[in-house]
C-alpha cells in the first residue's frame, strides 16, 4: 500500500510539473510575441515616419520642387514599386508625407499606436482634436475599430464644448484625465451601437435590457475605469427595498456610480430619489 501511495503521489508531482512546464512556454511565447509586435510596430512608423521627412525635404530642395511640381509622388511610386516591391503606392506615400508633416517633434507618433490607427488620425484636418484622439486611444487602449466610432460619435466636440480655449488645448495634449468625479461625466452618450431606428419610441426597461447586452460598447463609451456591478440592484432603506437601473465601480475613483435611466427629463421627485440613494 505505501509503494502504491508513493507512485502516486511521484505521478501527480510529474503531471503538476509537466502543466507548469507548459504554462511557463505558454507565457513566455505570449510575451515574446507582443514584445516582437512592439517591435516591428515601432521600427515600421519610423520608418514610415522618415520616408515622409526624405519626400518633404526633396519638395523643399529649391529647384527640385519646381521640377516635379505634382509629378514627383507618383513618379517616386512607380520606381520605388518596380525596385522595393509593395508597399508605395501613391495613396501610401501621400500618407507618409503627411504622417511626417503631422507628427513632427512638438507632437511625436506614439509607438503604442498601430500605423491603422494613424491611418484614421491623418483623417482629422483639426490638430487640436487628432491630438486629443491620437492621446486618448494610447490612455484607453482603443481599438481601430473603436476609435473610427469615438471619431464619428465626436467624442472630442462633445467634451470640448463649452471649455476655454487654455482648457481645450490641455484636452488636446493630455487626452481625457479622471482626477475629479466630475471627470468622468460626457455632457451626452452616444449608443448608436443599440441599432434603435429613428422613430421608435423605446421604453426604459427595454434600453437597459439593449445596454446590457451591448455591455462592452457601453464600457468604452462610459470611458475609462468603469467595472459593471450590476443592474436592478437591491438596495433598502426604513425596511423597503428600491432598485437601481444599473451600478458600476469606478477604479480610479475608487467610488460606486449608479445610473437611473429615465426616458424623459428627470424631475426634482427624481434627483431626490437619488439623493436618497447616495445618502
Amino acid at each position: 500500500m505505501v509503494n502504491k501511495k508513493s507512485a502516486i503521489s511521484k505521478k501527480k508531482k510529474s503531471t503538476k510539473s509537466y502543466r507548469d512546464l507548459i504554462d511557463s512556454i505558454s507565457l513566455l511565447c505570449a510575451s515574446g510575441r507582443k514584445k516582437s509586435f512592439a517591435a516591428v510596430n515601432s521600427i515600421l512608423l519610423e520608418t514610415y515616419w522618415v520616408i515622409g521627412k526624405y519626400i518633404v525635404e526633396f519638395e523643399q530642395g529649391g529647384s527640385a520642387k519646381a521640377n516635379y511640381r505634382d509629378k514627383l509622388l507618383p513618379k517616386l511610386s512607380a520606381d520605388l514599386t518596380i525596385r522595393i516591391g509593395r508597399g508605395f503606392s501613391l495613396s501610401n506615400l501621400i500618407r507618409f508625407r503627411q504622417f511626417y508633416l503631422s507628427f513632427t517633434i512638438d507632437a511625436t507618433p506614439s509607438h503604442k499606436l498601430s500605423w491603422s490607427h494613424y491611418v484614421e488620425l491623418l483623417k482629422i484636418e483639426n490638430t487640436l482634436e487628432r491630438r486629443f484622439y491620437q492621446q486618448q486611444a494610447v490612455l484607453e487602449n482603443w481599438s481601430i475599430r473603436e476609435l473610427k466610432r469615438q471619431k464619428e460619435s465626436s467624442l472630442f466636440l462633445r467634451l470640448a464644448s463649452g471649455k476655454q480655449k487654455k482648457e481645450i488645448i490641455k484636452l488636446s495634449q493630455k487626452g481625457k484625465l479622471i482626477e475629479k468625479p466630475e471627470d468622468i461625466l460626457k455632457d451626452t452618450y452616444i449608443f448608436e451601437f443599440l441599432k434603435i431606428p429613428e422613430p421608435y419610441q423605446i421604453n426604459e426597461t427595454n434600453l437597459e435590457k439593449r445596454l446590457i447586452n451591448q455591455l462592452q460598447e457601453f464600457l468604452l463609451e462610459l470611458g475609462k475605469g468603469f467595472t459593471f456591478v450590476g443592474r436592478q440592484y437591491r438596495i433598502t432603506l426604513a425596511n423597503r427595498h428600491h432598485y437601481i437601473d444599473l451600478v458600476f465601480y469606478h477604479r480610479i475613483l475608487k467610488c460606486f456610480v449608479r445610473i437611473d435611466l429615465k426616458k424623459e427629463e428627470a424631475g426634482y421627485e427624481d434627483v431626490g430619489q437619488m439623493n436618497m440613494y447616495l445618502g
